[in-house]
């Protein structure tokens, strides 16, 4: 059954922004999740549209087309109709017939204007090719090969700002920013932690690696792992200056890790992706981390929210603690931060299989919760991506083994339905937008998938393969 047919039966779903919020979600077991064995009556996505692979997603300006790294490849989907996003392209095995190709590990895609920047591998020995693939994305549906810039090191994610991509260049012993010609791909410059302050050469390079890149209005965002957070400016690629840093001095990281005190695994630390609002003034540092055996406390991570409206003196602001799991490991329930966005003083975040969330922040001391959406058994959310604001955002979730990976595509509203939290969260009121019933704040049960039924699948999907080193 499929979706339209599945919300003809519903009759009294409930409304969101004019749209039925029905939605079915896919049993254990099931390979295309269309049977709606329970649906969401309250708040839900609009749409679940499977795409092999996904990982990270971004989206156009107009919020008509999501891009979608897919691992071997990325999707270019139209969210036009948030009720029936469809495929217009999809590429795979990328650079086939060049040596060391195809260009594998592709968790990671950036958009600027009508240029499109697909990276990858992710991790060392993904695949031998390695580098940063520009791709003319002027006609969505007919995506053309540009131009590629071959590196010599791993491409765990990147960020295309106008004619400039920033890239992760976690080579060996070396961790640095590398700053790329979109147009003649070729070298312009580079930041190195280490060049900078080479204290931190007594830290191990795993410790120091450079995760992520977010730039804006010439500045780049560096999240360094545990070793912390930077601010640098950009503007002349070809000498990047430092203009705060924020997290512990080499010496007490160095110290931490000896005593054991600090591990790769968990917090302090893990500085694993930050962003800025519109303005620049509000900057948010997501923490991917786990509890391990010897520190329980490590995990899972939150996202710190930090006033940077004077970027030389960042000020702590608050943290959003993260959705509570029932095994904070590595090996069990991933509810950790992961990717996010601002939009309008809103906070649109990711969790794994602790969801999507929404936040008000225009208080960063007191940010508050308007959206959560969990389906732990089905849905291990990468990243959450405005579309249409006040009408609808995007999330990829990557695969888990009772579902396949999918972009999802929810109403940009208030409202709470969790699946799978029964025995962790004690439904409690949210606020609710008008057009939201205040019984979306509750966890729904439907026929067939109770109380005994999501204790059942609780840790279900726990990709094993996907653990260990193989940082997202």
């Amino acid at each position: 059954m499929r979706r339209r047919e599945a919300l003809s039966l519903l009759g009294g779903a409930a409304l969101l922004s004019g749209r039925v919020a029905g939605h079915p979600t896919p049993p254990a077991g099931d390979p295309d999740g269309t049977p709606p064995t329970r649906t969401d009556t309250g708040y839900g996505p609009l749409a679940r549209l499977p795409v092999e692979g996904a990982t990270e997603a971004v989206v156009s300006d107009d919020g008509t087309t999501a891009y979608v790294a897919a691992t071997t490849g990325y999707a270019v989907v139209d969210v036009s109709d948030p009720d029936e996003p469809r495929v217009l392209a999809e590429r795979r095995d990328l650079l086939a017939d060049r040596d060391g190709g195809p260009l594998g590990g592709i968790y990671d895609v950036k958009l600027s204007g009508e240029t499109l920047l697909v990276v990858g591998p992710a991790n060392p020995g993904m695949s031998e090719l390695s580098g940063a693939l520009f791709v003319d994305v002027s006609d969505p549906a007919e995506p053309r090969e540009r131009s590629f810039y071959e590196t010599d090191y791993p491409i765990h994610n990147a960020y295309l700002d106008g004619d400039r991509a920033y890239l992760t260049a976690n080579d060996g012993g070396d961790r640095e920013l590398a700053i790329v010609d979109a147009d003649e791909p070729a070298r312009l410059g580079g930041w190195s932690l280490t060049e900078h302050d080479e204290r931190w050469t007594d830290l191990s390079p795993l410790p120091r690696t450079l995760h992520d890149v977010y730039v804006q209005d010439g500045v780049a965002y560096l999240a360094h792992w545990d070793a912390g957070t930077w601010l640098v400016d950009v503007r002349d690629p070809t000498a990047p200056t430092v203009i705060a840093h924020i997290g512990r001095d080499p010496e007490t990281v160095a110290d931490e890790y000896e005593s054991g005190a600090d591990g790769y695994d968990g917090l302090p630390g893990n500085s694993h992706y930050a962003a800025v609002d519109e303005a620049g003034d509000l900057l948010a540092v997501g923490r991917e981390a786990w509890a391990t055996e010897e520190r329980p406390q490590g995990g899972p991570g939150g996202i710190d929210l930090y006033d940077v409206s004077t970027p030389a003196e960042p000020v702590h602001r608050s943290t959003i603690d993260p959705p509570p799991s029932p095994d904070a490991t590595q090996e069990g329930t991933w509810t950790t931060a992961h990717n996010f966005e601002f939009r309008d003083g809103i906070l649109y975040s990711s969790w794994y299989r602790g969801g999507v969330k929404r936040h008000d922040v225009s208080d960063p001391a007191a940010p508050r919760e308007l959206t959560w959406w969990a389906d732990r058994p089905h849905a291990e959310f990468w990243t959450a991506r405005v579309a249409v604001p006040g009408s609808t955002f995007v999330a990829a979730s990557r695969a888990t083994l009772d579902s396949p990976a999918a972009l999802y595509v929810f109403p940009d509203a208030d409202g709470r339905t969790l699946w799978g939290y029964d025995d962790l969260v004690t439904p409690t009121p949210t606020p609710t937008s008008a057009e939201t019933p205040t019984d979306a704040t509750a966890r729904v049960e439907s026929p067939g998938f109770g109380t005994l039924a999501a204790l059942a699948g609780v840790g279900l999907g726990s990709l094993a393969w996907l653990r260990g080193r193989d940082r997202n």
